[in-house]
């Protein structure tokens, strides 16, 4: 008798006006299930969920976590324990708060410069001070949610930014705004099983003057990519540092079933990781016709271990 294929769940969230929808999760699926596994697309916070009924749970587009951040780290830890996880729930707690990049930047890897300024803390902005520009934004965000670009002459509206941040409870972030996305775009360098998988640019989000509590396009100008040897040693060795992860010679670690590293050019036309996206990370499927049949043979070798 042939054993029953693996059962694997594609965690994504619920339609929510302020997130974007999935529309690479059909693809997904079917890729999975055309590998010989039996996939289910299901919500995150569904509590009717049997999730030890799955050999392997994949956190895929749960898009909505920012608005959840305690509850959602709470059911990676509940999920985790009951199957397998990926990516497992240690990383996704790291990632889901980005101090992780004071983490990166403490191990040596190549970073934008970060300040985190946490409820109470006084408001410091030294980078309008020096003439330059700098983006405010919280250390729980994604698709540059309460995010925005701020200039000279920008401080009051800068500070009533981060004001309404702590009165959510959030950490806010300043980091200098880092000219290079205006000619070179951003990377996004994407890793699947261990593998290199594809990469992408884009435009910069964040324009001068838009409100930080508007909503952004998260990907303009998005188009396929082929990185540079530059760009893929420092996307390894920033995998290479994620806490309890293997530190070898240059593959992302096997407990990361995927990864997605953010790169920017400093001033002097280095690459910096901007982000390293280890919790639900956008694929950008749509631009590379290959790679969903490359994620879902991944997928069934992480089920089987």
């Amino acid at each position: 008798m042939a054993p029953a294929p693996r059962r694997i769940a594609l965690a994504t969230c619920r339609p929510h006006p302020e997130i974007s929808a999935d529309r690479e999760l059909p693809v997904l699926a079917a890729a999975v299930d055309a590998a010989g596994a039996d996939s289910a697309i299901v919500y995150w916070d569904d509590p009717e969920v049997d999730w030890a009924g799955f050999d392997l749970v994949v956190i895929r587009s749960t898009w909505d976590y920012v608005l959840h951040a305690a509850e959602f780290v709470a059911w990676a830890e509940r999920c985790g324990a009951l199957t397998r996880l990926a990516n497992p729930a240690p990383v996704v707690r790291w990632n889901t708060d980005k101090r992780y990049l004071g983490d990166l930047a403490a191990r040596g890897i190549p970073m934008v410069p970060t300040r985190y300024l946490p409820p109470g803390a006084s408001v410091d902005l030294p980078e309008a001070d020096a003439g330059g520009e700098y983006v405010i934004k919280p250390t729980t965000g994604a698709g540059a949610r309460f995010a925005a670009r701020y200039g000279p002459g920008d401080e009051a509206t800068a500070r009533r930014h981060i004001e309404r941040m702590h009165a959510e409870g959030l950490t806010a972030m300043a980091q200098p705004y880092m000219r290079g996305i205006d000619t070179t775009g951003e990377r996004a360098l994407l890793f699947f099983g261990g593998r290199f998988l594809h990469a992408i640019r884009k435009g910069a989000v964040l324009a001068p003057g838009t409100a930080y509590d508007e909503r952004k396009v998260a990907h303009p100008g998005v188009r396929v990519w082929d990185p540079t040897e530059a760009e893929l040693a420092v996307a390894a060795n920033a995998l290479a540092a994620v806490p309890g992860t293997p530190d070898t010679s240059g593959a992302p670690a096997p407990e990361l079933l995927y990864a997605r590293v953010d790169l920017v050019d400093g001033d002097d036309g280095t690459p910096r990781v901007m982000e390293l996206e280890l919790v639900e990370p956008n694929l950008f499927l749509d631009l590379h016709p290959g790679s969903p049949s490359t994620v879902a043979d991944a997928i069934l070798r992480a089920a089987g271990r």
